[in-house]
């Protein structure tokens, strides 16, 4: 399939993520204030929009508290600065198995599984433009540690994110995740046109090979918006990527750490380089009003 290079192009920046880069860099933010300042600062680099977890501010263990996500959104919406808000919606789907011989029961150390109504819960509350939504299951990186999305929890929480008029952003992490959130479409669960999100790169989902990376691109539907990404060193060679590809990008500390060998970046600092890759390449980098118009998405005030 010829390419159709994105002259338009927004960015995500993926603020902070769940995983263990807390004690890796100083520059990973932990409480919801320094979450809600670096993603600000993202937006004032020029990210149109903003994907955010909450973390525990003492250990900056992954959290689900709605207290922090309140704040977080809170103070993102009062900033000088606009830009759309997405909020994960990938927690409470972690299984943590035992050693091979014994499988079960679950770890307790690690082990998150909660209903769907849960799981959507700060999304109701905080009501973001956009959340997302992990379409499918996945060995994720550990040996014993399973990511766990069946198609009823997608279709429950696919349904409530629907009727709060809250965009989802389609996490597909493989080709067959593709598969099952065009039929979610076609079931009418998800809303036509769909977003999209291409993570290449996770273990153990699909690899960040470009013949892989266009096979996903080749699978997305014509009038599906998607954007991509790729961990670590990769992360800007995705930028380049996914705009020759026809896509968005996204960019972040979720992602990675790194500016430079030996140089650990801020958010605002990914989000820079990103939009001059962009630029360089002849596109142009679009904000939150462009955002919001091309997804149909609703600007949320801030709380009274």
């Amino acid at each position: 399939m010829p390419l159709t290079m994105n002259r338009d192009v927004f960015i995500t920046c993926a603020v902070t993520g769940s995983g263990g880069t807390q004690d890796r860099s100083h520059h990973v933010p932990r409480s919801p204030e320094q979450i809600a300042m670096s993603a600000i600062a993202a937006a004032k680099a020029g990210a149109a929009v903003v994907h955010c977890h909450v973390r525990d501010p003492e250990t900056g263990a992954p959290s689900r508290n709605l207290a922090y996500y309140r704040e977080v959104t809170e103070r993102i919406r009062e900033a000088e600065v606009d830009v759309v808000l997405n909020l994960t919606a990938g927690m409470g789907g972690d299984m943590i198995f035992g050693p091979t011989e014994r499988p079960l029961p679950l770890q307790d150390a690690g082990t998150d599984m909660i209903g769907a109504a849960e799981r959507v819960q700060h999304v109701a509350e905080c009501l973001p433009e956009i959340c997302t939504l992990d379409c499918g299951t996945m060995n994720f990186a550990e040996a014993d540690y399973v990511m766990t999305n069946t198609p009823g929890m997608l279709q429950a929480m696919g349904r409530m994110m629907t009727q709060l008029g809250v965009k989802p952003e389609i996490e597909a992490f493989d080709t067959g995740h593709l598969w099952y959130a065009k039929q979610l479409v076609k079931d009418g669960v998800l809303e036509a046109p769909a977003l999209v999100q291409l993570c290449m790169g996770v273990p153990w989902g699909a690899p960040d090979d470009l013949n892989t990376f266009m096979a996903m691109v080749n699978n997305v539907p014509d009038d599906w918006t998607f954007s991509a990404f790729g961990l670590g060193r990769n992360q800007m060679a995705y930028v380049a990527a996914s705009v020759l590809a026809g896509g968005h990008v996204r960019v972040g500390l979720e992602d990675n750490l790194w500016l430079d060998k030996g140089v650990l970046a801020e958010n605002w600092q990914l989000v820079e380089r990103a939009g001059s890759i962009i630029e360089n390449m002849g596109a142009r980098v679009i904000g939150p009003a462009e955002v919001r118009e091309k997804l149909g998405l609703v600007k949320r005030a801030p709380k009274a």
